[in-house]
């Protein structure tokens, strides 16, 4: 198994995880991240790390989320690495709390 990036991830882009991911397996897109499920070991240590709850195991993808699934795969492998903490996007805070997010996520 492998773990995702979900939508509460897009317009914030927090980069907490990069920085305890030991195999580099995040990616970095301009206002999302992905995870390359080709490189995560299912360590977990991201997961706590993530101020909006972004990150979590894919066998507990909430249905209305599975697509998000194949995006991380599909990113993961046009996106170069990301392995070390950057700032937040500038209205990060304005973003965080907000729903449906997807149509906001810059490929």
């Amino acid at each position: 198994m492998t773990h995702v990036v979900i939508e509460s991830c897009i317009r914030c882009k927090y980069t907490d995880c990069v920085d305890v991911c030991p195999v580099d397996c995040f990616r970095e897109g301009a206002n999302f991240l992905a995870i390359d499920p080709d490189e995560c070991i299912d360590c977990a240590v991201c997961i706590p790390e993530c101020p909006v709850n972004a990150i979590m195991p894919e066998e507990d993808v909430p249905g209305d989320m599975q697509h998000m699934i194949k995006l991380n795969a599909d990113l993961s492998k046009k996106w170069p690495s990301i392995t070390k903490r950057k700032p937040s996007m500038p209205d990060a805070e304005e973003w965080k709390d907000k729903t449906g997010k997807l149509p906001e996520l810059i490929r």
